[in-house]
């Protein structure tokens, strides 16, 4: 089927199958032609690799990339779409459709099973309600995966791109840096969409990193300052994580001059060297008090 994105075709279809847009799921479906096929090539997709991806939806994107890769496999949490997708991706022999909620999917064991000995990339249209906690699990799972290519609301791809030590950076910005390098690829209007929603999104790629930028002795610790020190925002580095932290004053002062931090810095004005510095000397101000 090769007018997905039009949507008499669209309407169709989902009226055939009884389908109603469900507000809770954010599903807004892509209408817009130039729009799939250019993910599909930004996430690199080939004949010799493999593409996981998360809500096809009615297949429009689903379909762009089984033309470029070896395999793809969809994970759908929608079982009204199933019947959908069985349709729209008829042609395609290299497709397979996995009903469930991607936070609850042992990924590790589904990209075992389902690309043996091919790289994997991820590419999806995420729903806006889920971003954050998809990206953080995909990245925080240290999945063998090359990139992961997505479509997020715009604002939220800004902050998932912002550097550390620029304004528009945040826990979620600093988290991502840990373990990709962000880059925003093009933006994508409301008007691409059926449901149109109420704001712009952007198309970014993460390119999965062979190791952290910086040295921590607790991945642990390290997001918990990072969470922390963004926690308070208008505050400075030294309170906030004093207080969410639940560490003395006394405490965080002596690890900011440790780590070569001003206490009087907000988060945002931080590098990812002197985040890692200062969960470093916290770490070493908690071992020498015990």
């Amino acid at each position: 089927m090769n007018q997905l994105s039009d949507i008499a075709v669209i309407r169709d279809v989902l009226g055939r199958h009884g389908f109603h847009f469900s507000k809770s799921l954010g599903q807004n479906f892509l209408v817009n032609p130039g729009v799939c096929p250019r993910m599909a090539e930004e996430c690199g997709a080939g004949p010799e690799s493999g593409v996981l991806e998360i809500g096809p939806g009615i297949g429009v994107l689903t379909a762009e990339l089984a033309r470029r890769a070896g395999r793809v496999v969809g994970i759908e949490l929608d079982q009204r779409l199933l019947p959908v997708l069985d349709e729209t991706l008829e042609e395609f022999s290299n497709v397979k459709i996995v009903n469930g909620d991607v936070m609850k999917v042992d990924l590790h064991a589904l990209l075992r099973e389902e690309f043996p000995g091919m790289q994997v990339a991820v590419c999806a249209n995420l729903p806006y309600y889920i971003t954050s906690p998809v990206i953080m699990k995909l990245l925080e799972e240290k999945l063998p995966i090359t990139s992961l290519t997505v479509m997020v609301q715009k604002e939220a791809a800004e902050r998932l791109c912002a550097a550390p030590g620029t304004r528009q950076c945040g826990a979620v910005s600093a988290a991502v840096r840990y373990y990709a390098e962000p880059r925003l690829l093009f933006g994508v209007g409301r008007g691409s969409f059926l449901p149109q929603p109420n704001v712009d999104s952007a198309v970014i790629r993460f390119d999965i990193l062979d190791r952290p930028p910086v040295e921590v002795d607790s991945e642990k610790d390290f997001f918990a300052l990072v969470k922390a020190a963004f926690g308070q925002r208008r505050k400075t580095v030294a309170n906030s994580v004093s207080a969410l932290l639940g560490l003395s004053k006394d405490r965080v002062q002596r690890a900011c001059e440790r780590a070569g931090v001003s206490p009087t810095a907000r988060a945002e004005q931080l590098t990812m060297e002197e985040l890692a510095a200062l969960s470093r000397a916290i770490g070493q101000e908690k071992e020498e008090e015990k």
